[in-house]
């Protein structure tokens, strides 16, 4: 069969066209599983998850924080360490980034918040939490 298909490739005219013909059958074929896999999912189950901490002091901080995401890290930010203005101007940016990789934020605390990927899932609720609502959004 490999002759077969090796001169009817490069044009051998003795060999006819249909004479080539697969080893299986349909019903074979259709029994096989796909087990191709993506290498960054591969990577990705492998790898244990990890949530990473930051407390910003600059605006331009907020680029390792986004990087943390884009590489399915959750990201803790206390932002204890940085003025009120620049702090928002970090959640604003955290909350488009997370919005754009179709994960989260959430307040966690008076100046702290969780940024989670997709791949995160918080659930439960934090009680007798008394934040100051005039100083980040919500």
């Amino acid at each position: 069969m490999s002759m077969a298909l090796f001169k009817s490739l490069f044009g051998d005219d003795d060999v006819a066209q249909d004479e080539y013909y697969d080893d299986e059958t349909p019903s074979q074929q259709s029994g096989r599983h796909n087990n191709v896999v993506s290498i960054h999912q591969a990577k990705q189950e492998k790898r244990l998850s990890q949530i990473s901490l930051y407390e910003p002091r600059l605006y331009a901080d907020v680029r390792q924080i986004a990087t943390q995401l884009l590489d399915g890290r959750a990201v803790i930010v206390n932002f204890m360490q940085m003025d009120n203005d620049n702090a928002k101007r970090v959640v604003d940016f955290l909350n488009g980034a997370t919005f754009a990789i179709d994960g989260g934020i959430k307040r966690i605390g008076k100046e702290i918040f969780l940024c989670t990927p997709k791949n995160y899932e918080v659930s439960g609720s934090l009680s007798d939490m008394k934040m100051d609502s005039g100083n980040l959004p919500n």
